[in-house]
């Protein structure tokens, strides 16, 4: 085993996977035992792999290389439980129903389309875009009170049509 190490260290690919082969029943293990998961363990297990190909060299005494592998594997399954810890497990997070974006920007386009352009872009600078009226005073060069005046007979406009189309009547 102390060769398959001095050549593994020389970065010859297959010493290296010859050694890891030889220890990857005990990663299992230990990975498995400390994180409960296959999918996790076989995280921990490539991450350290990868840690130990690139970290091989730095390896003093041969004797101690099951150690030192050991001790690898215990960090990144650690390091996993610490990443668990900031996630959200998705049976937690509320399922949302599923919203068109196409169809509502289909039908807020066709409603605005019916108001007057000075209405329709204030509305859709604060609304769609998310200016605020300082913003859009910059933007279009005009008084902020100009801004919150249109944005109020914007949506004054926007609720005679909303109520108008509600009891059937042809927009215009």
């Amino acid at each position: 085993m102390e060769q398959l190490i001095r050549d593994a260290q020389k970065k010859n690919p297959d010493a290296f996977e010859q050694l890891i082969q030889g220890q990857m029943q005990m990663m299992y293990k230990i990975a498995k035992s400390i994180l409960n998961s296959d999918e996790d363990a076989a995280d921990a297990i490539q991450d350290t792999i990868l840690a130990c190909w690139e970290k091989l060299d730095s390896l003093k005494q041969e004797r101690y290389f099951k150690t030192w592998l050991t001790r690898i594997l215990v960090n990144k399954c650690n390091d996993q439980i610490r990443r668990r810890k900031n996630c959200i497990p998705m049976e937690k997070i509320m399922e949302k129903p599923a919203e068109n974006h196409e169809l509502l920007n289909l039908e807020w386009n066709e409603t605005l389309s019916h108001l007057d352009k000075k209405y329709r872009l204030v509305l859709m600078l604060y609304y769609v875009e998310g200016f605020k009226t300082s913003e859009i005073s910059k933007i279009l060069e005009i008084p902020e009170s100009t801004v919150r005046t249109r944005l109020a007979r914007g949506r004054e406009k926007l609720t005679l049509l909303c109520r108008a189309d509600e009891k059937g009547r042809m927009l215009s």
